[in-house]
């Protein structure tokens, strides 16, 4: 594991066992958010061991046990919590909102009763020269 002792919260809290653990595994862990910013009873972040910043460089083998982490949480927190539904947050990189420098996923478990919604509701003002979802494609193919 890469660790960026000092640089990075989420390394110091695996380094030093101080997270509020949900999970731990090998390659991937789960605890609660930091200081009460809990979306819900239960909201859990989960992140891979190895420091990454965010989607676009997590290895895959390490992005494979995250989000295998992240579907055993969210199957708790419907079986242990009676949530109905979960909402999986992550932001990743300059302008995306993201607030701790590596890789997580947010698992915030949702019920008819909360009020809560997650859901984006403001549209990007953003202008991409061409058509978006073509270029995407031709850029994959």
């Amino acid at each position: 594991m890469i660790d960026r002792v000092g640089e990075c919260v989420f390394c110091d809290l695996i380094r030093t066992g101080q997270a509020r653990w949900v999970a731990r595994g090998a390659a991937a862990v789960a605890f609660r958010p930091l200081s009460d910013d809990e979306l819900a009873p239960g909201h859990t972040l989960v992140v891979p061991r190895q420091h990454c910043s965010g989607i676009l460089d997590v290895l895959p083998e390490h992005l494979a046990a995250t989000t295998a982490l992240v579907q055993r949480v969210a199957r708790a927190m419907t079986e242990a919590l009676g949530a109905t539904g979960v909402v999986l947050l992550n932001a990743s990189g300059p302008h995306s909102g993201q607030s701790v420098d590596h890789f997580h996923i947010h698992v915030v478990p949702c019920w008819p009763d909360d009020g809560a919604d997650f859901w984006p509701t403001e549209r990007s003002q953003h202008l991409v020269a061409g058509a978006a979802h073509e270029l995407l494609a031709r850029h994959l193919a």
